[in-house]
């Protein structure tokens, strides 16, 4: 492993990788995985990629996209992700992403709390149409390091300046690795959850991190929470059924048979909706009905849906699938401006483990990819046009390499500090709030 680049970027999901595709080619980039290289959340990613329709789309997106937030969005953030979009699904088709088409022309879909059908999908399985191409073209750049199985255990940093990063491999051996920018690319909070639809060792170790070294953050406890999962009684990551279903027709029933709400509210509304019902009803999960999807419809747009309800015991074509909520995405994070710098000095933060504002309390559907990318594309462009980057004299002295070696005990400790800070927010914002 050398010791020095130019840019670090911790994280091989959407943002990271397109961040690093999108910086100049004489940067010497380095990008590691905490599990393999496709073992993002990103490549999870269901129902789609929303686009700006036309002009005429854009005042309605906007308004969905802050009714669904509870107007608590950052307005200038909103329009930059919106008005980038056109130009970000460009890149993306440049890079070899395919949508699904009809006589040449792009296929859309529609979500929950969408007044207007703007989100491109790929099948079902958008995230890893997007992501795994994203990967392939960064493993043919040659300016580019990918590392899997490598954690980041730490920033090295001082007087609020990052100079690299302390990792561990899959060895156990830990290395500090100096860098002019460290970009923070490592996805939400969901391995700290018991019910998550996030991969397990996805849990938030840079807000950790953030705490430690008097990084801001912010809305720490605004955690989303996803309507309709796969019940099952085993202890494994949730398996999402994509809003797009409910997009397409399907209904929400329960255990009497009766639809009990409007399947397309905001999905924290719905997701109260659903847990009020389990309340009243004394059960563990509602039922989600495919009937009114036309059977083509979920067999080509749904096809891993289909499959994935089919080996749990469920044929969405002949009977109702079991669905309850479950943990899924994170609006909070490492607080950034409009082009993704943290308060730390030659730090910056993209995708899920940052916050710009974007999504306010609640995040609108397929935004999250949207986002990642166009704030992503954001950080590189400011770290390309950056002239000149502060350099630790005396790297080595900044940190203590002893500090590392029993790597458990550190990740227990910092999923701790995140349940922690989550618990402490969400308790003052309710003292605040009821005042």
């Amino acid at each position: 492993m050398e010791k020095r680049y130019d840019v670090i970027i911790v994280g091989t999901g959407a943002a990271g990788l397109f961040c690093a595709l999108r910086l100049p080619r004489d940067k010497k980039i380095l990008c590691i995985s905490k599990d393999a290289l496709d073992g993002s959340d990103s490549f999870l990613a269901q129902g789609g990629i929303c686009m700006l329709r036309n002009d005429a789309d854009y005042d309605s997106y906007f308004e969905d996209t802050m009714r669904a937030g509870h107007y608590e969005n950052r307005k200038e953030s909103v329009e930059i992700m919106i008005k980038s979009s056109q130009k970000i699904i460009d890149d993306l088709v440049g890079y070899g992403v395919e949508f699904d088409t009809k006589d040449g022309h792009y296929l859309f879909t529609r979500e929950g709390a969408h007044s207007n059908n703007r989100i491109l999908f790929h099948s079902d399985v958008t995230g890893r149409e997007i992501t795994g191409k994203l990967l392939a073209r960064a493993k043919e750049r040659e300016n580019i390091s990918l590392m899997e199985y490598t954690t980041m255990v730490d920033w090295v940093c001082h007087d609020n300046v990052c100079y690299g990063i302390v990792v561990c491999d899959k060895d156990g051996k830990t290395t500090a690795i100096q860098s002019d920018v460290t970009v923070l690319a490592c996805g939400g909070l969901g391995g700290v959850y018991p019910h998550s639809t996030n991969y397990r060792h996805i849990s938030g170790d840079a807000l950790a991190l953030a705490l430690y070294h008097n990084v801001k953050l912010e809305n720490c406890d605004y955690v989303q929470i996803h309507p309709t999962t796969l019940f099952t009684r085993r202890n494994e990551r949730s398996f999402l059924i994509s809003e797009s279903v409910r997009g397409e027709g399907a209904v929400l029933r329960d255990k009497n048979g009766e639809r009990f709400t409007d399947e397309l509210q905001p999905r924290d509304v719905l997701t109260k909706a659903i847990l009020a019902k389990m309340k009243e009803q004394d059960t563990e999960f509602v039922w989600l009905d495919f009937s009114p999807v036309p059977k083509e419809e979920i067999l080509n747009h749904f096809p891993n849906i289909y499959k994935h309800c089919l080996e749990a015991g469920y044929d969405p074509l002949k009977t109702w699938v079991p669905v309850v909520p479950a943990q899924h995405y994170f609006m909070g994070g490492i607080y950034v401006d409009k082009d993704s710098k943290t308060t730390m000095e030659q730090l910056y933060a993209v995708g899920e483990t940052s916050c710009n504002g974007v999504h306010g309390r609640n995040r609108l559907a397929s935004n999250s990819l949207l986002e990642s990318l166009v704030f992503a594309k954001r950080a590189a462009r400011d770290i390309a046009e950056r002239k000149s980057f502060k350099v630790a004299e005396k790297f080595e002295d900044l940190i203590n390499m002893d500090g590392y070696e029993d790597l458990p005990s550190i990740m227990e400790n910092y999923h701790a500090m995140v349940v922690q800070e989550i618990r402490k927010e969400r308790q003052m914002r309710e003292k605040k709030e009821a005042m």
